[in-house]
């Protein structure tokens, strides 16, 4: 059966030409330049689809028909094929409030929204992604890398002493940059490698590193050095966060989380402070970053320590040892030996 022979429900003709009228003015107004104008346009769509199958009784197929009708009307435009009506549909269903809709969903480009809503499922996190993106100016490969990283999950999720160190705007705001896990997937390190190891690793993917910090860092260096007491001491890695008005000191752990290092950070801040800190800048934080943490032995550990610090894990993606690597067969030598066992396989027999 072709496409014109398919039957429209009542009110469907009046419905097209409505729309139809309803894209052109969108057209003259915002040309669909204009990202929110398009976006809402989008979710009207949306509405009135979702609003007719429920209340009206039109079935599915009414998509496909509003898809080639609306094609043949703008031929030049892509986006109201049946895929992206239903998005149209699904982001109608998602924020039925269409006031949210122009103060906050139309800040962010439609492919962002489309997205968020493919693999965001819960209203809250959806919500504080569009909010991150938008404060952000996430591109939408980063908007997808911080999702699949389950950022919502892990920021501000490190344990910390910032309560008691920090007055409380800057220690709301210290504790909401820093999570947990920090997600190293872009690393491949060996089960002993050392901490040396480590630092360069993240030194070599400086980029891809601050990104999972998130905004507001800037480098300063690596094995940054402080002279005290006429002894020579290296912080693994400097930072100064823009937003928090802080330096921030990073020490790596490639074990786990010991009382001993909230001693030895708590040191450092104390120089740094001392050293580095302008009259202007808050007090310097400190990130031990381990390969796991005891909650209650962090806890205690961070209790009596002056000086604000925060405790997280993180994930590596890890690689085989070296001493395995030869024992083990090539990419080339497993090919080879899957064709010598396709020419031994016996023939079938004929019945």
């Amino acid at each position: 059966m072709t496409h014109s022979l398919l039957t429209r429900p009542d009110g469907y003709d009046e419905f097209l030409q409505n729309l139809k009228q309803r894209i052109r003015t969108a057209q003259v107004k915002a040309v669909f330049a204009v990202n929110r104008e398009l976006v809402l346009l989008y979710w009207q769509i949306g509405r009135e689809i979702l609003y007719r199958q429920r209340e009206a009784g039109w079935g599915a197929k009414v998509v496909e028909h509003l898809a080639a009708d609306l094609h043949r009307e703008f031929p030049g435009m892509s986006g109201f094929s049946r895929t992206n009506l239903l998005y149209m549909r699904a982001l109608a269903e998602a924020w039925p409030e269409e006031l949210f809709v122009q103060q906050v969903v139309g800040q962010i480009p439609w492919g962002h929204n489309l997205r968020i809503l493919d693999l965001v499922k819960t209203p809250v996190e959806r919500q504080w992604y569009i909010r991150r993106a938008i404060e952000h100016g996430w591109s939408r490969n980063v908007l997808v890398h911080q999702i699949e990283s389950g950022l919502y999950r892990r920021q501000g999720k490190a344990q910390t002493n910032f309560q008691a160190t920090l007055p409380a705007p800057q220690s709301e705001l210290a504790q909401q940059t820093l999570k947990d896990p920090y997600n190293f997937d872009f690393l491949t390190l060996t089960e002993d490698a050392r901490e040396k190891e480590l630092e360069a690793g993240l030194l070599d993917h400086l980029r891809k590193f601050l990104l999972e910090l998130g905004v507001g860092f800037a480098f300063v260096g690596s094995q940054y050095p402080l002279e005290l007491g006429g002894e020579d001491f290296k912080l693994d890695l400097l930072f100064y966060h823009i937003r928090l008005r802080c330096f921030v000191v990073i020490d790596l752990k490639m074990g786990p989380f010991k009382p001993e290092y909230a001693g030895k950070m708590n040191f450092y801040l104390a120089a740094i402070d001392d050293l580095l800190r302008h009259k202007d800048d808050q007090p310097s934080i400190g990130i031990i970053l381990c390969k796991s943490k005891n909650a209650v032995i962090a806890e205690y550990a961070l209790r009596e320590a002056t000086r604000p610090i925060g405790v997280s894990a993180y994930r590596l993606t890890t690689s085989l040892p070296t001493n395995l690597r030869g024992n083990l067969p090539t990419i080339k030598e497993l090919e080879a030996e899957l064709k010598r066992s396709k020419t031994k396989r016996p023939k079938k027999l004929l019945p």
